[in-house]
């Protein structure tokens, strides 16, 4: 009888083995546990430090690779000739010698420097209209735009020795005064700012001059994890649906590829893979060149520039090098607000009053988890007041991608001020980014100055927290 429990008590907690082990086949096959895989990319840890640290369980050899993508990104690059080959090559034209310069803790640039003048994370790009000729109906292909012809895509502020830089950036601003129907006051700021100091002459007539703030580096690597189909889900070109809102994809040319993608990175949605928007700041803001941006950043009108000393090597971040920033910037760390009752509540009045029609709340990515960056990487017109007029690819003067709004929350920890936001920095606070919207956003707007004062504060204090 003995015999009989103890084989009774064996099968029963055999079968009990069994069915455990196929219940979790089914889950792992089913990806139900793919929300615990999230945490291994997302954090709602808020502190300075969050988003230079890596993903979790990379083991050793991916671990390596990060160290090193983070020493080209972090330490200083140096002009050529140096003993330091490894990162010689900076300029001869430049904004800053490191990324960190713009991007301080990998979070998103500050407006002023010391002394209220600009800082290295407000960039100047400079572009001027086709005129229909061959070299500009090729520029349009290839680069999204015509570049200014004697000081190229964009202002450098720094030159190496023997190099003068090509200008500074003037900020001043006109007040706005707005009246909400409850009565409340709010004082907006419009940027007035000029280029000054110019030293190789005059810029071209046709001019446009697009003022940019470094945005923070949080979820780079998570935005290229959602399928272009979800993306592509939420175009609605002709407003068929009759919201109000029309998204449009921007497609552009991809050196790497050598054909048209899908944009996602920039601004303007002018970039469709981290590698190359890492390889185009390297460019465009320090004058390096790699595989991707052979050329230099000099102009045939700019004679120092050209005839300085050159770097011992044609392409001063090579591949290995290039893939290991992207390496990097892809596997760090992803602020996400956690999801408390005033979170919930906050996203109900984001909701109602339209905002998540373009800031999109969640994707899902393909590794089965999903992530909050609040935006629908897509092109809006937000109207005269936004307006940049600078064409790139197929996005117009009146339009930019929907900035996603995921790890503001850190930038007061990272730079010990608020963020200034928008594309030029000049919005001191989300109300007053809110108020500067127009076009598409028109009716959000209208519908967040319609709310009582209790539940503007409530939205205001969810969208600091994302």
């Amino acid at each position: 009888m003995l015999l009989i429990q103890k084989k009774q008590k064996f099968n029963f907690s055999f079968l009990k083995r069994t069915i455990l082990i196929k219940s979790l086949v089914v889950i792992f096959a089913t990806g139900l546990f793919a929300v615990n895989n999230s945490g291994n990319f997302l954090s709602n840890d808020k502190n300075s430090s969050l988003l230079l640290k890596p993903i979790n369980n990379l083991n050793d050899k991916e671990y390596d690779k990060f160290i090193l993508g983070r020493s080209f990104f972090s330490i200083p690059w140096v002009e050529a000739p140096s003993v330091t080959t490894a990162r010689d090559g900076l300029g001869p034209l430049f904004n800053a010698n490191t990324c960190v310069s713009c991007h301080p803790k990998n979070g998103r640039g500050t407006l002023f420097a010391d002394e209220n003048l600009s800082s290295r994370s407000l960039l100047a790009r400079l572009s001027i209209k086709s005129n229909d000729s061959d070299e500009h109906k090729e520029y349009l292909i290839y680069k999204g735009f015509v570049p200014e012809p004697v000081y190229g895509n964009q202002l450098s502020i720094n030159g190496i020795f023997g190099v003068d830089y090509e200008g500074k950036i003037k900020i001043d601003f006109e007040e706005i005064r707005i009246v909400f129907p409850d009565g409340e006051k709010q004082i907006l700021l419009k940027p007035k700012y000029n280029l000054e100091n110019l030293n190789y002459g005059e810029l071209n007539k046709d001019v446009n001059i697009s003022y940019r703030i470094a945005p923070s580096l949080n979820g780079m690597g998570l935005i290229s994890l959602i399928s272009h189909e979800d993306i592509l889900a939420n175009v609605d070109e002709n407003d068929s649906n009759n919201d109000g809102i029309s998204g449009r994809a921007n497609f552009v040319y991809s050196n790497i590829t050598k054909k048209n993608e899908l944009g996602i990175y920039t601004w303007k949605a002018s970039v469709g893979f981290l590698k190359e928007q890492v390889a185009g700041a390297a460019s465009n803001d320090m004058g390096l060149t790699t595989t991707i941006f052979p050329d230099g950043n000099c102009t045939k009108y700019q004679k120092e520039c050209n005839e300085a000393p050159k770097p011992r090597d044609m392409i001063d971040l090579p591949d290995d090098r290039l893939d290991a920033v992207t390496y990097y910037l892809k596997n760090i760390k992803t602020y996400e607000a956690k999801k408390t009752k005033e979170y919930e509540e906050g996203l109900s009045l984001f909701e109602a009053i339209s905002c998540s029609k373009c800031h999109i709340s969640s994707f899902n990515t393909k590794k089965g988890f999903k992530i909050s960056p609040f935006s629908d990487f897509l092109l809006h017109d937000m109207g005269k007041d936004l307006a940049d007029g600078r064409v790139e690819f197929m996005a117009n003067g009146n339009e930019w991608r929907t900035a996603p709004l995921w790890g503001l929350a850190l930038h007061e920890k990272i730079n010990k001020e608020k963020p200034r936001l928008l594309h030029d920095g000049r919005a001191r606070s989300f109300q007053e980014a809110i108020l500067w919207h127009g076009g598409e956003a028109q009716n959000s707007k209208e519908n967040y100055m319609n709310l009582p004062k209790e539940q503007r504060e409530k939205l205001i204090k969810f969208l600091e927290e994302l």
